[in-house]
Order: C-alpha cells, then structure tokens, then sequence
C-alpha cells in the first residue's frame, strides 16, 4: 500500500469515527436524564473515540509529512 493510500484510508476511517462520535454525542444529549450507567457507558466510548480520532490524526501528518520528505 503507498503512502497516499494511507493518507486516504486514513482520512476515511477518521470521517467514519467523527460521524459516530458525533452521533453517539447527540444521542446522550437527546436521552435526557434517563438511565445514568447507560449514559455514562455512552460517554466513555465517545471520549475512548475521540482519542482514537486523535491518534489517527497523528498517524495522518506523521504520512503526509513522508510524503512531504519524498516530494523534495
């Protein structure tokens, strides 16, 4: 696989999480003051995602600065 592959596979699986942290986000906000475990379950994985999002946004610069390096 080239670097420009993983730089899309990347970007992809990041839209992907965004889009279910997103919705699990909103989730929480709808449900109002129901069951707490359930919610505080919600939360742990939306912010179990967001370090996800975060490390998959390192490994995106961490390529585009390889391919940045073998462009010059």
């Amino acid at each position: 696989m080239s670097i420009e592959d993983e730089v899309r596979q990347v970007e992809e699986d990041l839209a992907r999480l965004r889009a279910e942290n997103q919705d699990i986000r909103d989730q929480i906000r709808d449900m109002g003051a129901t069951d707490q475990v359930e919610i505080s379950a919600m939360i742990s994985q939306a912010d179990e995602q967001t370090e996800l999002i975060a490390e998959l946004e390192r490994r995106r610069d961490r390529l585009r600065q390889r391919l940045e390096e073998g462009a010059n």
